[in-house]
Parts: structure tokens; C-alpha cells; sequence
């Protein structure tokens, strides 16, 4: 994965986990969907990854 991919997804990862932290006092089913939103921006970079290491 390049350099800027994976920074792409630190920030984005980042963002959300900071969206979840503040919606938490607002509204738990914002809460939720953030988290649940974090969870798939880090498993998509994970996944991310394995394919670009299986191509070479």
C-alpha cells in the first residue's frame, strides 16, 4: 500500500473515531452508526492492503 493510501485511511479512520467521541453525548444511535462506520473504514484499509500485497 503507498504511503498516501494508508495515510488517507489513518486520517479518515481518525475522523471518525473523533465523530463517534463527540456524537456519544449528543445521540447514542448517532454513536452507533459512527462506530459501526469506523469499524468499516478500518476493515476496507485492511482489505485494502491484502490485495495490494497478493498483486506484488
Amino acid at each position: 500500500m503507498s504511503k498516501s493510501m494508508s495515510l488517507l485511511f489513518a486520517v479518515v479512520s481518525v475522523l471518525l473515531m473523533s465523530a463517534t467521541a463527540v456524537s456519544i453525548s449528543y445521540s447514542g444511535w448517532l454513536a452507533v452508526l459512527f462506530f459501526v462506520l469506523t469499524l468499516v473504514s478500518i476493515a476496507s484499509g485492511f482489505v485494502y492492503k491484502a490485495k495490494m500485497n497478493r498483486r506484488g
